[in-house]
């Protein structure tokens, strides 16, 4: 039977892997963008992604998540070699670092080939695998761990949030086991904001529990989403706290990975968040062992 804290050992390229389960796992976003909807323009050259990935490293992040096309909606378009001209150099400084585990957010076969090649780990494909599927094949001919999201752009949605969460990303779990990615390979992102209100966001973390019928680890990217501002009323740069309480909400709801803008104020909250999974677990096994005792 599946468990969300129990140990998990997600397999990754070049014979890394980590581990998840007893405790969450920061993934920072480092936007190699020009127009990305928080922090666009901050990090849009080698040198600042660089030096940005590296602090987050040392803020406590495992992992560092490189993009080279901004997702929001409205944003431009990039042509494949844009994106890779933005991500590779990125990717390849921080392969020779030999540290933090890499991630490539792209939904491009060959993006993710050629960052894969660069060094980079994880392929995080915010398509589900839905808009180029042979990015499914990648991740099973180079070892790479996959990071499946979930979207309601471009289609019609179920009217139940859960329902659709699993009609869209069953079809992709298709495409991964039909391409040849390995179980452990694969984890599954919700994709809070893709297409989604207010209401239908809230509803999927009130609901976060019911994900966990994948029996897969899960990756969760509410950081500074629209929801979060329509609930605290802050603007997008304003909103890490809020950021934050989602983190430690969905920890304790069972989300296995966290991809945050900011490092330090989220690792916080997963810690105090990693500290009452570890209360519960003991609590749990005292309770049963007692039970055991008094038979």
């Amino acid at each position: 039977m599946f468990s969300a804290f129990a140990p998990f050992q997600w397999s990754l390229a070049h014979g890394r892997s980590l581990l998840l389960g007893p405790q969450g796992l920061i993934m920072a976003i480092v936007n190699v963008t020009p127009d990305s909807f928080s922090d666009g323009g901050l990090h849009d050259t080698t040198e600042k992604a660089i030096e940005y990935a590296r602090l987050c490293q040392q803020q406590g992040a495992h992992i560092v998540d490189v993009g080279g096309e901004s997702t929001r909606p409205g944003a431009a378009a990039v042509t494949a070699l844009e994106e890779q001209e933005r991500v590779l150099p990125v990717i390849e400084a921080l392969a020779r670092d030999g540290e933090v585990v890499i991630s490539v957010d792209t939904y491009r076969e060959e993006t993710a080939r050629l960052a894969v090649a660069a060094g980079a780990h994880i392929v995080n494909d915010v398509h589900g695998l839905q808009r180029e599927p042979a990015i499914a094949q990648v991740a099973a001919q180079t070892g790479a761990g996959l990071c499946i999201m979930h979207t309601g752009r471009d289609r019609q949605k179920l009217p139940d949030v859960v329902e659709d969460q699993f009609a869209f990303l069953e079809r992709s779990l298709e495409i991964a086991r039909e391409a040849g990615v390995a179980d452990e390979a694969i984890i599954l992102d919700p994709g809070f904001g893709f297409a989604k209100d207010t209401d239908e966001n809230l509803e999927l973390m009130a609901r976060f529990g019911e994900l966990l019928r994948f029996e897969r680890p899960i990756l969760a990217g509410t950081s500074r989403k629209r929801f979060v501002g329509a609930v605290t009323g802050r603007d997008a740069p304003d909103r890490d706290a809020g950021t934050a309480a989602t983190t430690a909400l969905l920890r304790l709801a069972g989300a296995a990975v966290f991809r945050v803008h900011d490092v330090a104020i989220n690792r916080d909250a997963l810690v105090m968040a990693d500290a009452m999974v570890e209360a519960r677990l003991k609590y749990s096994a005292r309770i049963a062992a007692e039970g055991q005792n008094s038979r």
